[in-house]
């Protein structure tokens, strides 16, 4: 076994398991809910936001009871890291998004600054609307440059991972929410 390998496994098994696999299929249903409502109508070009939305979009999008198109985006602040840097385009939308209505997914939003910048790129490329559903909205007490439209749950301010968030490039695929114990934070 790689040492980034063994460390992935020590930082699961010393996470703290934050919310159930049960309590995200609930959020799940209801931003899924909320936005059948709000966009029933649209005909939206849903674009899911690489690669940490991929769980979130693959679970919701079976939930969605109204026509869509669909692409992705690609950016990233992190890098596998743990904190955000300068904002790195990866992929821009291959469909054209001028006079659409677009339904941005992401997996968290944390301070913003990605979901912002996807925003202004939206709009800049000529959508008549752009809303945003982010599957989990991290309560840090800071302001935030954009707030998302539809949010499945609330986390507290606590380095989380799994439902397709990160943790060293690891652990997007479990269907829990975990986080790092407070005083077992590691650090780079």
């Amino acid at each position: 076994m790689s040492i980034s390998s063994q460390r992935t496994l020590d930082i699961f098994q010393h996470a703290e398991l934050l919310i159930k696999t049960e309590e995200v299929q609930a959020a799940l249903h209801k931003v899924a809910g909320e936005i059948n409502a709000a966009l029933k109508d649209a005909h939206p070009l849903v674009l899911s936001v690489m690669g940490g939305a991929v769980v979130f979009t693959g679970q919701l999008l079976p939930l969605l009871d109204f026509p869509l198109d669909f692409d992705y985006v690609h950016v990233s602040r992190y890098r596998n890291a743990r904190t955000g840097g300068e904002m790195h385009w990866k992929v821009e939308p291959h469909e054209s998004v001028r006079n659409r209505v677009v339904l941005l997914l992401d997996d968290i939003l944390d301070e913003g600054h990605t979901l912002a910048a996807l925003q202004d790129r939206i709009m800049e490329l000529g959508a008549k609307r752009c809303y945003s559903a982010v599957f989990a909205d991290k309560k840090h007490g800071r302001s935030k440059p954009v707030q998302a439209d539809f949010i499945g749950m609330e986390l507290p301010d606590r380095f989380v991972f799994g439902y397709g968030m990160d943790i060293e490039g690891a652990w997007r695929n479990l269907p829990a929410i975990y986080a790092v114990k407070e005083q077992d934070r590691i650090e780079d």
